[in-house]
């Protein structure tokens, strides 16, 4: 059976560093960083005060004010990016068959940030008698972004959520890409959001000791690679790309931003946040993806890597590139663009999707921002995009995103030619 191609001709989302696409592109290639103080709560008692946060997001310009108060955060910036994306990909949903449009999304978290304070409320009322707001479980519950996109939209085809951590949205496109190649579907809204800006969230990873507590210099903390990184910013946003069969592509004239040519699938089956320290998993589910993608390693132009600023994550990661790109791992162009965005948890993979193909399309690879001395235990030889954007042909994009729990995805992209 011969696979279908699949497309990228629609991209929608909001990040920290811009509402919209041309805002995001922009700002990827100055090198601007999305990261401040926490707004969306009183954060002063906490250890981590900084945060990377959607700027001046109006939902309603998205939905009505009546829908805004039924949904949890992460479910208004999925609504917002897919409308975004729907409309960036001009499809009129009138004349084609919605039945095989579907909608897979993915969220590390769900609705946290509706969730604390219904049991919070709950707790100091001293009830005895359980009350909530009917609508606590539709904003909690991971699934409810993707049924909530269907719903606007009336797309009957196929509807889901993932959740695997930080992979969360890359898993949401690589099951997408994978239903598309099989012919089950024509097209699909696929991505991520999250929105973990909360109390519960902030003070449960910085139990962990996963998130930077540099406060003092919270502008420029997500600093990937740099000798000084002390953990990753914590981000939100949404995320959608519009992932769509070639021929059908065509045949209604689509504009196409780019091919997604390979997946990879793997786990460390390791530790419930450590890589593997061998890299194991990483360096598997990068030789799946290129072997998935009918190419060879030296085909690579640039790795858009996971790069949350971790001590050991970082470190693991490029010496899983070395193992296995072996010599051409030099020839390579790599950066973290969550040095910019910070880390946007189960919607990161969809948002450093979009960072892949803004280096196709511009031919321009983002920086590494905020770097300043390069860790001892990471070979200086690489080409780690530092500090300033870098021109280059880019026929081919390798974006790796991992997830606590040791799941692992690699998604290439390519310029689209016929």
């Amino acid at each position: 059976m011969e696979l279908k191609r699949v497309v990228v001709t629609g991209i929608g989302g909001l990040s920290p560093i811009g509402n919209s696409i041309d805002e995001i592109f922009h700002n990827l290639t100055i090198g601007t960083s999305g990261s401040g103080s926490i707004t969306r709560f009183d954060a002063s008692s906490c250890k981590t005060r900084f945060a990377c946060e959607v700027k001046n997001f109006d939902p309603s310009l998205y939905m009505d004010k009546k829908e805004v108060r039924k949904m949890d955060l992460f479910e208004q910036f999925a609504v917002a990016a897919a409308t975004e994306c729907l409309k960036d990909s001009h499809i009129d949903l009138e004349s084609i068959d919605r039945e095989r449009i579907g909608v897979i999304w993915g969220t590390g978290i769900g609705g946290l940030g509706s969730y604390e304070p219904e049991i919070r409320d709950f707790y100091q009322s001293g009830a005895n008698v359980p009350r909530f707001s009917p609508f606590t479980i539709p904003k909690l519950i991971p699934n409810m972004a993707a049924g909530l996109i269907s719903i606007k939209f009336g797309l009957c085809g196929i509807s889901y959520a993932t959740a695997s951590a930080c992979a969360s949205s890359s898993h949401a496109i690589i099951d997408a890409v994978n239903y598309i190649r099989l012919g089950k579907s024509d097209m699909f809204i696929t991505g991520g959001s999250e929105a973990p800006i909360n109390v519960s969230a902030i003070g449960g990873f910085n139990a962990m000791k996963a998130l930077s507590e540099n406060n003092d210099e919270m502008e420029s903390a997500s600093r990937p690679f740099d000798a000084s990184r002390d953990g990753f910013v914590m981000a939100e946003g949404g995320v959608a790309i519009m992932l769509e069969e070639l021929e059908h592509a065509k045949k209604r004239g689509a504009r196409i931003y780019a091919e997604l040519c390979g997946c990879g699938i793997t786990s460390d089956a390791y530790h419930l946040t450590a890589p593997h320290p061998e890299g194991r998993g990483t360096i598997n589910v990068m030789k799946y993806a290129i072997e998935d993608a009918h190419i060879k390693p030296s085909d690579i132009d640039y790795i858009n890597v996971h790069g949350t600023s971790t001590p050991i994550g970082d470190i693991i990661e490029l010496a899983s590139i070395q193992k296995l790109f072996g010599d051409d791992a030099y020839k390579i162009n790599i950066s973290s663009t969550k040095s910019m965005t910070g880390h946007m948890l189960g919607a990161a993979g969809a948002m450093e999707a979009v960072a892949s193909i803004f280096a196709i399309q511009t031919g321009i690879i983002p920086p590494t921002i905020n770097f300043k001395t390069l860790d001892e235990k990471i070979d200086g030889k690489l080409n780690l995009t530092l500090n300033e954007a870098q021109n280059r042909n880019v026929t081919y994009v390798l974006s790796n995103t991992f997830g606590f729990g040791g799941h692992n995805s690699t998604i290439i992209f390519k310029k689209y030619s016929e």
